[in-house]
């Protein structure tokens, strides 16, 4: 990655997003009030709590407590687990090896079967843990309370973290969602004033697209912060609409447009409509009513205008009467399993919890043999980087030791510089939080850089809360470093020779698991029921959305690859990647016809023009599906879009439709054709 990449990436993964200052503001607050409380009690473990302020689900209220319960619990159990294992193979080195392997390889099987990630890594991480603890030569009471205190500190960190959620909630209940919606306004307004001024609009562009592969679900998350449940069906609605607004939005900068200048005046009456809510939801009050915009005619010179006014007077509506638009309202995801479906018949779990298991206890036998327990921190390294796939594995392997040597790097120059000359609990609190806040910040970027922040926040951590004074000696950061080299490579040579998935393969699944996901979302709806069908396809869209950042951070996983494969690799890896865009767009087309077939106010159509768009969508999907075959198999069925198209053109002619589906038809069905085109030519050229 050149430096101009390299700097545009860090730029996107590190920019401000609405609801990013106050989640990392109460990440910071927490964990300092969690290290504060090591420091003045003097409790072992501070590192480990002060991380867990990190981990513990911030999404609402609600959440955080089923979150910090359910970690409670999961940690409760493994305490139980490494206490019993522990105590009964205490004094026997047969016997406590084989009570090693045994709990290593249960912990690597439910990270790989359990649902919950975070609550299948604080199930291992007290194990892991107290490996090294209940090998010193220390009382066995003194072995059983700290232990226990691995337990204790969790708990801390959970109630820590719950108490300021509250207390943000209490404090500013709107401030994020008001935020997230008004970003989304000011966005649309943006926009529209700058193609009514004539003006350049590709930044405003920009912003849209993001702001649309984004999608409503982090509004969904903020709604759920919300203890005013009298205003939470209202803004549930306007969240939701104004999701819709931007989909509406991006579609139409990608169709030609050539306002005239009633055209223009209309797009400027919807920006001071837009700007006029933002008013009131910046009014912290709540929303408080708007005046609906006139709804004209369809125009041919901007497809999609008479539509997005319609979507902003529903908006409008919405304000006073929520019940308007209630089966569009956001609401909260259902509840998940604790263990996938396939946990005891996939043998790929088995493979995989035999590989971390090999691996982790490679490490344990080398820093029990050698006598460096200090380097214990490679069988926490096993943990923390054990992922499914080769590549993926190694990019979270890069992102841990980068993290971990800045980490050690910022700990070593505050010991030498900065402490020194602050050795008192003010001073080292002023550190603390400088640090939290940079680590946090990164912690709460995308999954490709999140990590890294994590990692910092660890190395420093695990240096400077390990005793409760100012650490002098350089041995802890460098005994850290050896150990995660030592992890790190352990991993490289068990995942890379036993049963390898690399990144490249896994990425095309994705690719082809996300197409069939299309498939599904152009059908849509298969039910008459208007509630159950939003939730489906708003359930679909946040997973079609996972799925290409999945084929994204899989890419990055493929750079981390080599072999006689890796030429091949790399440019499959282009391939997919190229063809993100036109699926992206073909995507966020396909959102807003399907409010054609959902029939929301304003994009009505009539019977027999509904059952043609209705034909159109089956052949789409078909084709999606056509595409994903070819990927897979090599061969596809046949389908009829193009003679599906036609007869859609045909029955809107005899219908004489105003509306702007058709050209949006068009467009999908072009963008689906050329990508058909494209792949195929690939597999023949290869």
């Amino acid at each position: 990655m050149d430096g101009a990449r390299l700097l545009s990436f860090l730029k996107g993964e590190l920019a401000v997003y609405a609801g990013r200052g106050a989640l990392v503001a109460r990440m910071v607050i927490a964990a300092t009030v969690v290290m504060l409380i090591t420091m003045v009690f003097r409790l072992p473990f501070g590192f480990h709590g002060a991380l867990y302020t990190f981990v513990v689900s911030r999404q609402s209220p609600q959440s955080t407590v089923k979150a910090a319960s359910t970690l409670i619990m999961v940690v409760f159990a493994s305490l139980a687990f490494a206490l019993v294992g522990s105590i009964v193979s205490l004094g026997d080195p047969s016997l406590r090896l084989l009570w090693v392997v045994t709990a290593l390889f249960a912990i690597f099987f439910a990270l790989s079967t359990m649902t919950d990630y975070l609550a299948a890594l604080g199930l291992g991480l007290v194990v892991v843990m107290s490996l090294s603890l209940w090998d010193q030569v220390i009382l066995p009471e003194m072995k059983v309370e700290r232990t226990l205190w691995a337990f204790g500190q969790t708990t801390i960190a959970c109630l820590v973290t719950l108490a300021v959620e509250l207390a943000f909630v209490a404090w500013k209940p709107w401030n994020e969602l008001t935020d997230a919606i008004v970003e989304r306004l000011s966005a649309v307004a943006e926009f529209l004033t700058g193609l009514a001024d004539g003006r350049p609009v590709h930044d405003a562009e920009q912003h849209l697209t993001r702001l649309a592969m984004v999608g409503t679900s982090r509004l969904g998350q903020f709604l759920q912060r919300s203890p005013h449940s009298s205003q939470v069906e209202r803004m549930g609605i306007v969240a939701a609409l104004a999701g819709s607004l931007v989909d509406i939005a991006i579609n139409m900068a990608q169709v030609d447009m050539n306002p005239s200048n009633d055209d223009r005046a209309r797009m400027r009456a919807v920006a001071g409509s837009l700007a006029r809510m933002r008013h009131d939801l910046l009014g912290e009050r709540g929303p408080q009513g708007a005046e609906p915009v006139a709804v004209s005619a369809a125009s041919d010179g901007v497809p999609l205008l008479a539509e997005l006014e319609e979507m902003v007077s529903l908006m409008a509506e919405a304000f006073a009467a929520p019940e308007v638009s209630d089966a569009y309202a956001l609401r909260p995801p259902s509840d998940r399993r604790w263990f996938r479906p396939d946990a005891l018949s996939n043998p790929d779990h088995i493979k995989f919890a035999l590989k971390g298991c090999l691996a982790a206890g490679l490490c344990y036998v080398i820093y029990t043999v050698v006598a460096w327990p200090g380097i214990s921190t490679a069988v926490v390294t096993c943990l923390f980087t054990a992922l499914t796939s080769t590549g993926a594995s190694r990019q979270k392997q890069a992102l841990r030791i980068g993290g971990a040597i800045t980490g050690a790097m910022i700990a070593i120059a505050a010991q030498v510089v900065i402490l020194p000359h602050a050795d008192s609990i003010g001073g080292f609190t002023l550190l603390f939080i400088g640090v939290t806040t940079g680590a946090a910040w990164i912690a709460t970027s995308t999954p490709r850089l999140s990590y890294f922040g994590v990692q910092l926040a660890l190395a420093f951590y695990v240096v400077h809360l390990q005793e409760f004074s100012m650490q002098t000696s350089l041995a802890v950061a460098r005994d850290r470093i050896v150990g995660i080299l030592l992890g790190l490579g352990m991993m490289w040579v068990v995942f890379d020779q036993l049963w390898g998935s690399p990144a490249a393969v896994a990425m095309k699944s994705e690719m082809i698991a996300t197409l069939r996901r299309l498939a599904l979302f152009v059908r849509e709806p298969l039910t008459t029921d208007t509630r159950a069908a939003v939730d489906r396809l708003r359930a679909l869209r946040e997973t079609i959305n996972a799925g290409f950042d999945t084929v994204r951070a899989l890419g990055d996983g493929v750079l981390f690859e080599f072999g006689p494969t890796r030429e091949a690799d790399l440019a499959w890896r282009r391939r997919f990647l190229a063809w993100q865009a036109p699926l992206r767009l073909a995507f966020l087309t396909r959102v807003v016809l399907v409010k054609y077939r959902l029939g929301v106010p304003g994009f009505q159509l009539p019977p027999t023009l509904g059952a043609a768009l209705a034909e159109f969508d089956r052949e789409l999907g078909q084709r999606f599906d056509n595409v994903a075959d070819r990927l897979e198999q090599g061969t596809s069925k046949p389908d009829a879009l193009e003679e599906a198209l036609a007869r859609l053109e045909q029955v809107s002619r005899s219908q004489a439709s105003p509306h702007a589906f058709l050209p949006l038809s068009r467009r999908i069905a072009s963008l689906t054709a050329s990508f058909d085109q494209e792949v195929l030519s690939r597999l023949n050229g290869a």
